[in-house]
């Protein structure tokens, strides 16, 4: 543990001097007060600037891309979020609009075009860039809905680009026929459920869901309704929870359900190598990638912590840049893990936990950066 507490001082100092440093004088690269200030060239201003299509303000989606936007603009590099419809027509975007270079689209949105536009290929010209975090199905209904299964012969309120789809994927999979309206407001649908007009609503949504948590639910008709991890939803869903303590008014104190989850990517058309598109996204993927550690840290979006660079999406085939990324930074992870074990043994530290080294190892990552030889 001193060697914990010992970095935690090398940081907290390095920390204190360059704040210190960003008050006397801005980061290089950007303009002084007494500077006078020009303007961009335009045709390097386009040249290193990407748009990325997320979904209506107020979600995970859009805040994610601002979270880019200003953890990636450094000067070199613009990323310029365009808030969308959502995971399912930010597809059509990414394929048909000039201007999007990338969107952020649901794992499970692939099958919900052979379903429902009867395109079986879709997938085929999109690349996924990484995993961003999970979208967690919320099905609400009155008490008298047990289990997803009672759904069957059912009216279901679910908006194309908020619930349809995977309510269409999941409840395809596990042979529930049910009714749908895809066209209502998410505010006028849960109004629905209240009034008798439909049986239950769905939305696939980043949890803890603002519009499912305000429900006034005094007299406890409703509640959220468990999804079993079915063995015909494990290749595409992951298992989850919703509990009490994150929807008071629809669980009861000390409860928790079972509910699956869908990855949410960030996707690019499968630009062609040599392209001034491919090398815009490539670009991205570089400064992306090089501070994902950033994108973890406060004040981001806490869902952060389920974004991977690494994970495989079945169905799905990962941009090249990706992959060529990955595979240049192999070797100097790898060097560097090793080079944090042989330090961890030369210290005899052995009885940590797995937290607590890995804390260790973010710490010494960090300290490894202003100190590149060791010293």
């Amino acid at each position: 543990m001193y060697l914990l507490a010992r970095l935690s001082t090398i940081a907290f100092m390095l920390a204190v001097s360059g704040a210190a440093a960003q008050q006397a004088a801005p980061p290089p690269g950007v303009p002084k007060p007494e500077d006078t200030w020009r303007l961009p060239d335009r045709d390097a201003m386009n040249a290193n600037t990407v748009t990325i299509i997320t979904a209506p303000a107020g979600g995970a989606t859009a805040i994610f891309g601002s979270d880019m936007a200003r953890v990636l603009d450094d000067g070199n590099l613009r990323v310029l979020p365009v808030l969308g419809k959502g995971p399912v027509r930010n597809v059509v975007d990414i394929l048909y609009l000039k201007a999007i270079d990338m969107g952020m689209v649901a794992g499970d949105v692939p099958e919900f075009y052979k379903l429902q536009y009867k395109t079986p290929d879709i997938v085929t010209r999109l690349r996924y860039i990484a995993k961003l975090y999970n979208n967690e199905l919320h099905v609400i209904a009155p008490t008298s809905i047990k289990s997803i299964f009672d759904l069957e012969g059912k009216r279901i309120v679910a908006q194309t680009d908020v619930g349809y789809y995977s309510a269409r994927v999941i409840l395809s999979r596990l042979n529930i026929r049910a009714t749908y309206d895809y066209w209502t407001d998410d505010a006028r649908a849960i109004q629905k459920i209240i009034d008798g007009e439909a049986d239950a609503y769905i939305t696939s949504t980043g949890k803890v869901f603002p519009l499912a948590r305000a429900i006034k639910n005094e007299d406890r008709r409703l509640h959220l309704v468990p999804i079993q991890y079915d063995r015909r939803l494990q290749d595409l869903y992951v298992p989850t929870t919703l509990s009490g303590e994150e929807y008071p008014n629809l669980l009861a104190p000390n409860q928790t359900i079972d509910t699956v989850a869908t990855s949410v990517l960030l996707a690019s058309f499968n630009w062609p190598e040599n392209t001034e598109r491919y090398r815009r996204t490539a670009k991205f993927v570089d400064a992306f990638f090089s501070k994902i550690g950033e994108f973890r840290k406060p004040p981001r979006h806490p869902k952060w912590a389920e974004s991977s660079i690494n994970v495989r999406i079945p169905g799905w085939e990962r941009f090249k840049a990706v992959d060529d990324w990955i595979a240049q930074n192999a070797n100097a992870t790898a060097a560097l893990s090793e080079s944090f074990d042989s330090f961890m043994r030369q210290k005899n530290i052995t009885n940590i936990s797995a937290e607590e080294r890995a804390a260790l190892l973010r710490e010494f990552l960090e300290w490894r950066k202003t100190h590149p030889s060791g010293r």
